[in-house]
């Protein structure tokens, strides 16, 4: 465990040393803020509501935003409590606001996972779902490059929001099944 949390830090030391520059420093900023509270995410999926077309969708988003949050945000990140990098390895500098919750896991990678993989699975638009789950992978990686989670932490939030999405997938196909059977039994 002790080579695992060793490796964790050398990793946001080298992106810290080779990676960060003046030219990206102030785009991947953007970038890691885009998912402050999921608010890219929430918006994106409530504008998927509006319409009919995206409205299922939406749907999806909404509930795999949910799961995630609900697993990561309160159970997981408050069980681990899991100190932030930028406070435990030594030279690493935070670019961003000091965050006041627990590293483990990212609650930007996962919810930015959950969404877009519900996404992927019922937006029409393929390409544009394959666009976000990229988005999503970029907003990940940005919480590296600024110093606020370690490299586990990302790939732990990165699971936990597939896992939300799938589930979400799964809950929504159960219902839709649970209605398809009480509108039978009603037309008897």
């Amino acid at each position: 465990m002790e080579a695992l949390i060793q490796m964790d830090g050398n990793i946001l030391l080298w992106i810290q040393d080779h990676l960060r520059n003046p030219v990206l420093t102030p785009v991947v900023k953007a970038i890691t803020s885009l998912g402050n509270s999921g608010i890219f995410w929430i918006l994106l999926t409530i504008l998927l509501l509006l319409f009919r077309r995206t409205r299922k969708a939406g749907i999806a988003s909404a509930v795999a935003l949910i799961i995630s949050f609900i697993m990561v945000n309160l159970i997981v990140k408050n069980v681990v409590n899991r100190t932030r990098p930028y406070e435990v390895v030594e030279g690493l500098r935070c670019l961003v606001e000091r965050q006041m919750d627990a590293s483990f896991p990212s609650g930007h990678a996962s919810a930015s996972f959950a969404s877009s993989v519900a996404l992927l699975m019922y937006l029409p638009w393929k390409k544009a779902a394959a666009g976000l789950v990229i988005l999503a992978g970029i907003i990940a990686f940005s919480r590296l490059y600024v110093g606020v989670h370690y490299p586990t932490d990302v790939l732990a939030g990165i699971l936990f929001g597939i896992l939300s999405a799938v589930l979400a997938v799964w809950l929504i196909r159960y219902v839709e099944k649970v209605q398809r059977k009480k509108k039978g039994e009603e037309s008897l």
